[in-house]
């Protein structure tokens, strides 16, 4: 190409500066800071643009071609991610939002993504997929924000208690779900369900343990009787046998008992609530 000439003076075209190589590794989950904090400016309008049209080219190809268009811009595609990424369309910034720190690294190692990797031929609908496999997340939502962030909202399972049967202990969530990874020895505070069906029952009975505060910090352990009802074992060695239906009714015939007689702080071997509009309690030591 002849060199530019401006006023008559003849000027030596300049080499393009060259462009540091893009960093390799994991894609950065701090949070972003604006533009100056990975070490670059905007975007010009002009280089958006560009890459605008690039797109609009490729989409054009897509829809002309009919069925087979899809595997034309696959083959399309790979060059135009190279040259948007080029253009500074590729990955620096992963957030993670409502995640735990342990939910996010299993997140991001279930992910794989890479710093630098082209972010417009991301298929976000298998990265909610994947995400949503993580056995902490149950719903994901995964958004692109060029030129160069990922944003997944997610919605983790919360541990209700911890469920032990055939001799498995696992933490379930609640809706009774088996949260897969969850190491049950980090929630020993939870309601320790057992038996066979308890993990699922559970949800409807530890929500009314949680409301009443006295049993909880007596209560050892709820077993679960023939999938029909509970036993509540107490840290003193008594057993409060609930009834199989109306477990609201119970519970707030319980509660009325401890506030008028202080009930949970005697001595007692059992309290049969089985039988409806009943209630009878056998001192320790009585045969």
């Amino acid at each position: 190409m002849p060199a530019v000439v401006r006023g008559g003076r003849k000027q030596a075209s300049r080499p393009a500066p060259r462009r540091a190589p893009a960093s390799r590794g994991r894609a950065s989950t701090r949070p972003a800071a604006g533009p100056a904090l990975l070490g670059r400016g905007f975007l010009s309008p002009a280089t958006v643009w560009v890459g605008a049209a690039s797109l609009a080219a490729l989409v054009v190809v897509v829809v002309a071609a009919g069925g087979w268009g899809q595997s034309i811009a696959a083959s399309v595609g790979h060059g135009v991610d190279a040259r948007l990424a080029d253009m500074g369309f590729r990955l620096e910034q992963v957030d993670i939002h409502g995640a735990t720190p342990a939910g996010q690294r299993a997140i991001l190692d279930r992910l794989r993504l890479q710093r630098g990797q082209p972010i417009v031929g991301l298929d976000l609908e298998r990265l909610r997929a994947d995400v949503e496999a993580v056995g902490w997340v149950s719903e994901a939502r995964v958004v692109r924000l060029l030129p160069d962030r990922l944003v997944i909202q997610v919605t983790e399972r919360r541990p209700m208690a911890v469920w032990q049967s055939a001799g498995a202990v696992t933490v379930v969530d609640g809706q009774g779900v088996v949260i897969p990874g969850a190491d049950p020895g980090r929630f020993a505070a939870l309601p320790l369900v057992v038996g066979a069906g308890a993990g699922e029952a559970a949800s409807e009975l530890v929500p009314m343990i949680e409301n009443f505060p006295r049993l909880r910090e007596r209560l050892e352990a709820a077993v679960r009787v023939d999938d029909r009802r509970w036993n509540l074992l107490l840290k003193t060695g008594g057993v409060i046998q609930l009834p199989a239906d109306d477990l609201d009714s119970a519970f707030v015939q319980l509660e009325a008992m401890d506030q008028r007689q202080r009930l949970l702080d005697l001595a007692f071997a059992r309290v049969d609530m089985r039988a409806p509009g009943e209630v009878a309690v056998q001192p320790r030591g009585s045969v």
